[in-house]
């Protein structure tokens, strides 16, 4: 379904094919291709005039081992057109999520990987201090149930939103909302021990909802399913919604940042913006008042 306002954009459609609608743009000259000109890269989508240019600034050496090896990576890469940095986040997580189910070690695990705001000052708390936890936590979770539920968002999520985006800028979004999630929860619970991937998964869910309605698709069935997961987490008991705010917001912010940088002439920027958003998180978690973790 879409809304007036799409099918007036031209941008929103194939520059190939001006009668066919897509979300997906050319990695290399961020073109607008419909699915029959899309010939999956290394990251994202190429279109069929820019792997033409490819295959051309190939070396000598490139194309005799791509005719050696049957096409090399790029025809690999244009044979398969799956999302596969969903599928490497799926098998991790539920590698880590099953070891937590063994009698035994599984705590230990749990223990190993969760976050807790404390880990972030050791001089006030007296624990070790570890930050990577605030991303280790995305791949921890509190049961079979948490984990099953979470991996089904991220393979629904991830079949929609790496296609769009290529490999780097969503695992990008993936892991920075994560981090936005385990900022809030520093900062509006830190007493709080928290585990699961749902701060990176309603970054994901935000930023789908901000990149559909740039393009004017109908976003009205991912704002529903994102306000009752959000009011869901502030009801019952259990459930960090600091987690799941944190997650929002930044992957609002980082979906504003793809929309606005869409041109291949500004990438540079794309990048500076995501290292600056970066850093601004971990420079707010760094700042928190310290009554809040004594508290």
């Amino acid at each position: 379904m879409t809304t007036p306002e799409f099918a007036s954009n031209r941008d929103n459609f194939c520059y190939r094919h001006p009668g066919r609608q897509s979300f997906v743009l050319c990695q290399r000259c961020m073109r607008t291709i419909c699915p029959e000109c899309q010939t999956q890269g290394p990251v994202g989508v190429i279109c069929p005039e820019c792997m033409k240019a490819q295959r051309k600034a190939q070396s000598p050496a490139q194309k005799h081992a791509n005719r050696r090896w049957g096409g090399g990576a790029v025809a690999m890469a244009g044979r398969s057109g799956r999302p596969m940095v969903t599928y490497v986040l799926l098998a991790i997580t539920s590698a880590i999520g099953l070891l937590q189910l063994l009698p035994g070690i599984g705590g230990q695990i749990t223990v190993q990987l969760w976050f807790r705001a404390a880990y972030l000052y050791p001089d006030l708390s007296g624990a070790p201090f570890e930050p990577w936890r605030m991303l280790t936590v995305l791949f921890v979770h509190g049961g079979f149930i948490h984990l099953a539920l979470n991996m089904l968002a991220l393979w629904m999520l991830g079949q929609i939103l790496e296609p769009m985006l290529g490999r780097g800028r969503y695992l990008a979004l993936y892991l920075i909302s994560g981090l936005g999630g385990s900022v809030a929860v520093a900062i509006l619970d830190p007493g709080a021990a928290t585990v699961g991937a749902s701060g990176a998964l309603f970054g994901m869910m935000a930023a789908l909802l901000i990149i559909g309605r740039h393009v004017g698709a109908n976003v009205t069935g991912i704002l529903v399913i994102l306000v009752i997961n959000f009011v869901f987490g502030v009801v019952v008991g259990g459930i960090s919604w600091q987690a799941h705010l944190g997650g929002v917001v930044v992957g609002a912010i980082i979906a504003f940042i793809y929309t606005r940088t869409r041109r291949r002439e500004q990438r540079i920027w794309q990048m500076v913006l995501l290292a600056a958003l970066t850093v601004l998180l971990l420079v707010v978690v760094a700042f928190v008042p310290p009554a809040l973790i004594l508290g």
